[in-house]
């Protein structure tokens, strides 16, 4: 009895370990997070390089009169108004075209969908740094330079990574179902919308929070394709409270970018439970 409880034992004791290590690899993460909004609350002059992680004090408390700043100096609801339609436009025309592209190329499966699915896995080891003046100079040209139709490049740069979860979780999906569908007189269409997409729900989502993740935080792209002085998202005004002269405003500051975050950490709460499902089908399944 002695000997199966040292057995018993071992394995919690392995198990201690690595929740130690991902418990501090935790901390590390939301600690800039935490700071962010410890000096969002504080003065002007308590933001410095020897009190940025200090806690506020009754001298250094300003409470929300920088957010009420950020708000008011930045034009924070055209800003948020942009952030949004680019966000919720790019990733809603991302999901419909690349896992209408994945479904083709697992059904298909000939010269041309291995060649397709390969140049879609390329582009995700393409730096964007060799494409961005042509790509500025290209979305001039096509009127690409507004935020209704950048979603057409960010359909481009995200097409990579969700062509390849949807890729995989479709090879997993049962191929008989489809069949039986078609032979009761349904359409392709009917087919993908109606007996797919239930299925491919895990990775939408998941891919979904991906690409929003990346494309609501954005700055260097809408900076090189939009008119900066017409249409300005949250990262881009962000950049305002930088003034002349090399001065910060950093109470402000700070607090605009816990209102970016803000949103994208409540939706990546709401659906986190997805994002591991999602990610290991698509990239494991087939």
């Amino acid at each position: 009895m002695a000997k199966n409880k040292v057995i018993a034992d071992k394995p919690k004791k392995k198990s201690i370990v690595p929740t130690i290590i991902l418990s501090i690899i935790s901390v590390a993460w939301i600690y800039p997070i935490v700071m962010i909004l410890l000096n969002s609350l504080k003065i002007e002059s308590a933001i410095t390089t020897s009190g940025v992680f200090k806690f506020p004090t009754e001298e250094t408390w300003n409470g929300i009169k920088n957010f009420v700043a950020s708000v008011t100096q930045m034009d924070f609801l055209a800003s948020f108004w942009y952030s949004l339609v680019i966000s919720v436009m790019s990733v809603a025309l991302i999901l419909l075209c690349c896992s209408m592209c994945a479904w083709y190329i697992v059904r298909v499966n000939g010269a041309l969908s291995k060649i397709l699915y390969y140049l879609c896995v390329f582009s995700m080891v393409v730096p964007f740094q060799m494409v961005m003046f042509t790509l500025a100079k290209t979305a001039d040209t096509l009127r690409l330079n507004n935020p209704y139709f950048i979603c057409i490049i960010y359909l481009g740069f995200g097409a990579g990574l969700a062509v390849f979860m949807f890729t995989g979780f479709v090879k997993g999906s049962p191929l008989e179902i489809e069949e039986a569908a078609m032979i009761d007189g349904c359409s392709p269409l009917q087919v993908f919308f109606k007996i797919l997409v239930p299925i491919l729900k895990p990775t939408i989502i998941s891919t979904a929070i991906l690409e929003m993740m990346w494309v609501w935080n954005d700055y260097l792209l809408p900076t090189l394709v939009l008119d900066i002085k017409k249409y300005r998202t949250i990262p881009m005004a962000i950049q305002y409270f930088r003034g002349s002269y090399g001065h910060v405003q950093m109470g402000p500051m700070m607090a605009s970018i816990m209102i970016d975050i803000i949103p994208i950490i409540v939706m990546y709460l709401v659906c986190q439970k997805y994002i591991i499902e999602g990610v290991v089908a698509g990239a494991v399944k087939g």
